[in-house]
């Protein structure tokens, strides 16, 4: 088949890869406009513009698909299909129409569970024990269309969201073009998605990130975990914010007990309280400082036990 394929961020450079590798003809890549980036803010091309190029393959950089120049250069590349990760756009019925087998998303979730924009920020942080991706042609609905395949991935123990999502791009790029495989040859057929089990995953916001030192210590870990690398879990201190990486509870007994949000200082640690019992801080990064482990911090700033975060 002719395809196009549509992405933007790093996560879709696997498939757009496995795309570009396959039996189908990649005429075309579709993604975001270039953006301001860095401490300069000047303009870069999307991560899957930039693989596109290296690939020779031409770029449409609509500012938005229902754009009539785009729609019309998608139609002069004639794409029999056009698969999709992560675009960041929504596609209006008349783009949908182009594609004579339409658009084809792989979605980072088993649906009809976690449609939106963060399925597997959200998986971890509801302490789901199993996720996977799904290939499912798009409609007008949200994540609500006929899918073709599925793959499920466990997640581990002290998986981010970082972590899970580079295992799921990797492996769903593959189940991305067995499905493009079988749409050509006739033996996938779309199943339209059942109605109980749907669950929504919107957009984490750097607001959600901001940990609640009054929850379980387990509801601390998954917060903090989900919202790795992105947006980045965050408390304060001295009314300065701190970002926070992965926590661990410790295993040994008995558990440490530390009032909500109120630091312990160990010579090769720092402990703080939760809910439940307190869970070790992992690397932190002060505003304008580098990134560094919690007890070269607290050293840092010379905190003593009984310290807390200003927000507890």
């Amino acid at each position: 088949m002719r395809v196009v394929f549509a992405g933007t961020p790093q996560v879709a450079v696997p498939a757009l890869d496995a795309v570009a590798q396959s039996r189908h003809e990649l005429v075309g890549v579709v993604t975001r406009p270039d953006a301001p980036s860095g401490r300069g803010r000047r303009l870069e091309a999307s991560p899957v513009a930039r693989r596109a190029e290296e690939l020779g393959v031409p770029v449409l950089k609509p500012e938005h698909p229902r754009d009539p120049e785009f729609q019309e250069a998608l139609r002069a590349l004639a794409p029999d299909a056009c698969p999709v990760v992560a675009y960041g756009a929504l596609l209006p019925q008349s783009a949908l129409d182009i594609p004579v087998h339409g658009w084809i998303n792989l979605h980072f979730s088993c649906l009809p569970a976690w449609r939106g924009a963060a399925p597997v920020q959200h998986s971890i942080w509801a302490g789901d024990e199993v996720t996977g991706a799904t290939t499912f042609r798009i409609v007008r609905e949200l994540d609500a269309g006929p899918t073709f395949g599925v793959m499920t991935e466990r997640i581990r123990p002290t998986d981010t969201a970082g972590d899970l999502l580079g295992r799921l791009a990797e492996g769903g790029a593959g189940l991305l073009v067995v499905t493009l495989d079988g749409i050509e040859d006739g033996s996938l057929e779309a199943r339209e998605q059942p109605e109980d089990g749907i669950s929504l995953a919107p957009k984490i916001l750097v607001d959600d990130a901001h940990v609640d030192w009054r929850e379980p210590a387990v509801a601390v870990d998954r917060r903090i975990r989900a919202c790795t690398p992105s947006p980045g879990a965050w408390s304060t201190h001295q009314g300065e914010r701190i970002k926070l990486g992965p926590v661990t509870i410790p295993a040994a007994q008995p558990e440490t007990r530390l009032a909500p949000g109120v630091l312990q200082i160990g010579k090769n640690d720092v402990l703080v309280g939760t809910g439940t019992e307190a869970v070790r801080l992992g690397e932190v990064k002060a505003h304008g400082r580098k990134q560094m482990n919690a007890a070269d911090w607290a050293r840092g700033v010379r905190l003593d036990t009984g310290a807390c975060f200003g927000d507890a």
